[in-house]
């Protein structure tokens, strides 16, 4: 029987499927992904980042990934770097869930910056996909502003720890950037094998990262003691 879209009765009729010859096409709604078209296109993005980085491969190589024609994106991406955006949103919400959880696992600011600085690396080791979007992808924040408040998220998490070692919030600041620089550091050290032997293990990197906090947490905690001078940021 030939069927076609029309109004029987006043009733639509929508055909899903044709049978021409006892062989049944499939038809899916323009637009779709199995339902999920959005979330197929950051799939393919993901995988892609990991096998290439951030800047290898183009919105219709993503396309081809997920199976949809190189028009489909284009319903929820305007571009390669809305894709990507997408993704750094979602990096920087899985970083928000795991230091949130490092800074509950103690009252003490010391270990808590060390638990943030563990769990820096332990994110860029076992997220680097997201975590390369996030930071190597170089996406412009003052066409993308929720990157940047998704970033100052996490700062606001974190400063009220490092205030409680030190009441200038300038060195509270100046300390945030450290702990996080060293964590950054390490987690880059590790991802490009840079480190020797058997330093160059998740586990260890993590023990190193902490250490480091600990200790500029020491120094600045015996440079407010001593009323030491900090250099102050621009306002």
């Amino acid at each position: 029987m030939f069927w076609r879209s029309g109004k029987v009765n006043g009733i639509h009729l929508v055909v899903n499927s044709v049978n021409l010859k006892g062989v049944t096409v499939n038809r899916r709604p323009s637009g779709t992904h199995h339902g999920d078209l959005r979330n197929a296109l950051e799939q393919a993005a993901l995988a892609l980042v990991t096998e290439r980085g951030p800047h290898g491969f183009t919105l219709a190589e993503a396309c081809r990934r997920a199976g949809v024609s190189v028009s489909a994106p284009y319903k929820h991406f305007a571009d390669r770097d809305a894709l990507l955006v997408s993704l750094a949103l979602k990096g920087y919400q899985e970083q928000q869930r795991r230091y949130r959880a490092a800074l509950a696992s103690s009252t003490d600011p010391a270990e808590q910056l060390a638990a943030f600085a563990s769990a820096y690396v332990r994110f860029a080791a076992e997220e680097r996909a997201l975590f390369d979007i996030t930071f190597l992808a170089g996406l412009d924040k003052g066409r993308h502003p929720e990157l940047a408040a998704a970033g100052s998220a996490l700062h606001d998490d974190l400063m009220p720890v490092t205030s409680r070692v030190t009441a200038d919030p300038d060195a509270a600041f100046d300390l945030l950037v450290r702990v996080s620089a060293a964590a950054h550091g390490l987690a880059l050290f590790l991802q490009q094998d840079m480190l020797p032997g058997a330093w160059n293990t998740l586990a260890t990197v993590e023990a190193q990262a902490a250490r480091t906090a600990r200790d500029l947490v020491g120094h600045a905690t015996e440079t407010t003691s001593t009323g030491g001078r900090h250099v102050h940021r621009d306002r």
